[in-house]
């Protein structure tokens, strides 16, 4: 038998050649969204996916969340009438695998057709609603998505009610009637619709232009809304040195309140009645902070946002950045835009440090637990959610507040928190990475020239009191405490409607609290006289600390009597002031924060 030596065997081996890499062909897809009868609530979806490598079983899914609300929504609730059929109208046979996905027996159709109608009659930022005057819808709570394609372009294809306008952020497709094209679903599920009779404003920003839609009527002034709109965006421009977007659209309901960011818009819902004096510059102060997440959040990216999970929670110990640092500089800009003064920039944080000063739960919940528990915790609020929760957004545009004091100060005035979010973008956004908690530190103890340790464990990681004449200190000012008189008091929360009272939240400490008062107790009567809001402030008033009150209680349908020892309580009044003898150098540095002398 012939035997080739190991050196014959290494002559004559044939060489081997790289295997052919086989692109997979992503599907075409395309949806048409209807709304024939707009008096049924019902959207009507078709969506169609056309493959060259059609898998034998197609699986698509409805998202559970739409980014920027941190809670699981479960919009498949709304999915009905579901149908699945060839090109040719053949029926093909589906079933559902989970709570928001359905398989798809393909037959070895080439293309796909999805029906199925969705339910829309809750107005919210986050949701949809289809009736007789207007239809506005969250991509993410409508359309649904095949597995494994969220990189892939689609189109969306609107067929509007009669003669209604359509008003979106998605590019139009040329040569198309009422036709969008979305690069990706992380870009389509980003792009809500508003489909109606609105008003439109036109103005353009830095050569962009922007457009402002609304719908329902009002006392709104469209042209003051165009022009402080304008102001605000200059200061963003001021900020990064650019507007990275082709066009702004800003979709206003005038239902509701509330916002919702999005990449080149954002949909705003306001009282219709909600503009008159001050009102006005609150309803601006919620255009600044939709429009500033355009730059924090949907560029400038938390660790776990972005490219997103829709099937799941997407966890993330940064909310109090990407809502909580959003927050703060919704003042940052109003304030710089000339629509409030430095006086009232300064009145709002010394309310916000008095609402934290009052929660309980601002011993039980960092700013990074209260981020990463967003999900459960926010949006689903209790009666007990003062005693062991704080508010990322709350607390969160607090200690960003004082994180850019404490750079501005550390610094001389050379760097701010403006530098922090301006190397985030350029850094980060820009090179395509997400930033992470201690990215976050990193770049503000860059900013501010010196270790911020003690600052992110006590603030942000921790629990500790915050010592905010410190911190404000650096920049001449401190902030006074205006006790009153002692007073008697019972400590329980309170809702006043028409002849009930009942008690809403009971704080931890409080005579209420310590002394066997529970929320939803309903309060008859105190010493055997009927009780409502007015008569109990006016009633302890007289009272002493100490004194005793017998409160005749209704507790799940039964009448019980409950005795109160009044505590005492001399009520804050918290003001952000000069500090005695400020240095020049503070003087500058608040001249060049605030844009006025320190007095």
């Amino acid at each position: 038998m012939y035997q080739e030596t190991p050196a014959q065997r290494k002559k004559t081996k044939t060489p081997k050649t790289a295997p052919v890499e086989v692109k997979a062909v992503p599907p075409e897809i395309g949806y048409t969204v209807s709304m024939s009868k707009p008096w049924t609530h019902l959207l009507e979806v078709e969506m169609r996916l056309n493959w060259t490598q059609m898998p034998e079983k197609a699986e698509i899914s409805m998202p559970v969340w739409t980014p920027g609300s941190y809670l699981v929504r479960e919009y498949a609730r709304h999915v009905e009438s579901f149908a699945a059929a060839d090109a040719g109208g053949n029926a093909l046979v589906w079933s559902k695998t989970d709570k928001n996905s359905w398989l798809i027996e393909t037959k070895g159709a080439k293309e796909i057709v999805v029906k199925y109608n969705v339910y829309a009659n809750e107005l919210t930022v986050r949701t949809n609603e289809l009736n007789a005057d207007h239809a506005f819808f969250t991509p993410a709570a409508l359309l649904m998505f095949p597995k494994d394609q969220l990189k892939t372009a689609s189109t969306v294809k609107v067929v509007p009610y009669k003669d209604w306008r359509i008003a979106t952020g998605l590019p139009k497709v040329e040569g198309q009637t009422n036709v969008f094209r979305a690069e990706n679903f992380d870009v389509l599920y980003d792009s809500p619709f508003e489909v109606g009779n609105f008003k439109e404003i036109s103005f353009t920003v830095q050569g962009k232009p922007h457009r402002f839609v609304v719908e329902g009527e009002g006392n709104f002034d469209l042209q003051r809304i165009a022009s402080d709109t304008t102001k605000i965006v200059e200061e963003s421009y001021k900020i990064f040195g650019e507007l990275p977007y082709n066009d702004y659209t800003f979709i206003l309901n005038l239902r509701g309140g509330g916002g919702l960011e999005h990449l080149n818009s954002t949909a705003l819902q306001w009282n219709r009645f909600g503009f008159a004096g001050n009102q006005h510059n609150n309803f601006m102060t919620l255009v600044a902070h939709e429009y500033f997440h355009l730059f924090n959040v949907k560029r400038i990216r938390p660790d776990a946002l972005g490219p997103f999970d829709y099937n799941n929670e997407n966890y993330t110990r940064l909310l109090w950045v990407a809502e909580g640092g959003t927050a703060y500089y919704e003042s940052v800009l109003v304030q710089r835009a000339g629509i409030i003064s430095a006086k009232e920039f300064l009145e709002g944080k010394a309310g916000q440090i008095q609402s934290l000063q009052e929660r309980p739960g601002r011993f039980e919940t960092s700013l990074e637990e209260a981020s990463f528990d967003a999900w459960i915790k926010y949006y689903r609020q209790d009666e007990n959610s003062v005693n062991n929760q704080i508010s990322y957004y709350d607390k969160g545009e607090l200690v960003n507040f004082l994180l850019d004091v404490e750079i501005r100060a550390a610094s001389k005035g050379a760097k701010s928190l403006d530098d922090v979010m301006r190397y985030l973008y350029n850094e980060h956004f820009k090179k395509n990475k997400n930033f992470t908690p201690e990215d976050y530190q990193k770049v503000s103890e860059m900013m501010a020239g010196k270790s911020l340790e003690d600052f992110f464990s006590k603030y942000v990681r921790g629990r500790a009191e915050i010592d905010y004449d410190s911190i404000l200190g650096g920049i001449g000012l401190r902030l006074n405490n205006n006790k009153g008189r002692e007073t008697p008091y019972l400590g329980a929360n309170m809702r006043q409607e028409n002849d009930r009272l009942t008690i809403t939240a009971v704080p931890k400490g409080t005579p209420a609290y310590e002394q066997g008062l529970n929320a939803s107790d309903q309060i008859i009567a105190v010493d055997g006289i009927r009780a409502n809001q007015t008569f109990l402030q006016n009633y302890f008033g007289e009272k002493k600390v100490g004194d005793k009150v017998k409160l005749t209680v209704f507790r799940f349908d039964e009448l019980r009597e409950i005795e109160i020892i009044l505590g005492g309580r001399a009520r804050s009044a918290f003001l952000i002031a000069p500090a005695d003898a400020p240095t020049d150098e503070q003087k500058t540095v608040y001249k060049n924060f605030l844009g006025a002398d320190l007095q």
